[in-house]
């Protein structure tokens, strides 16, 4: 990967990763996709390669990250509306990232609960 570029988002499929891009780029932004071609060549090796990149040059990666938290879609409940912090009352909120500690939930992760993690207060419940 070139050091003067940072992976700003990871997505499953290319055609997220483009809009993203490409409002970004409207905005003035450098920025490039990793690993486009190969998922969409064949999109199975999706999360064995680890998604599709999006790149963000390194003197615009904090104004990029603003601009992405803005646009990007947040968790909803089961009836579509808005959770909310228990913290900070945001309504940012994101799937947390799996941390698979017991040997039980590394051998069956799908009985593992889904954790949500406020993208403002980086709270997790």
């Amino acid at each position: 990967m070139n050091p003067n570029f940072k992976i700003l988002a990871v997505f499953e499929f290319s055609t997220e990763a483009h809009v993203t891009k490409s409002k970004l780029d409207s905005e003035g932004f450098t920025t490039m996709l990793m690993d486009e071609k190969t998922i969409d060549a064949d999109p199975l090796v999706s999360n064995a390669i680890g998604g599709v990149k999006l790149l963000v040059h390194t003197k615009d990666f904090e104004n990029a990250v603003n601009i992405y938290n803005e646009i990007r879609v947040y968790q909803k409940d089961t009836n579509g509306k808005d959770i909310s912090c228990p913290k900070c009352n945001s309504s940012r909120i994101l799937i947390a990232p799996i941390q698979r500690k017991n040997v039980f939930y590394m051998l069956f992760p799908f009985f593992e609960k889904t954790r949500q993690i406020c993208n403002d207060c980086k709270t997790i419940f």
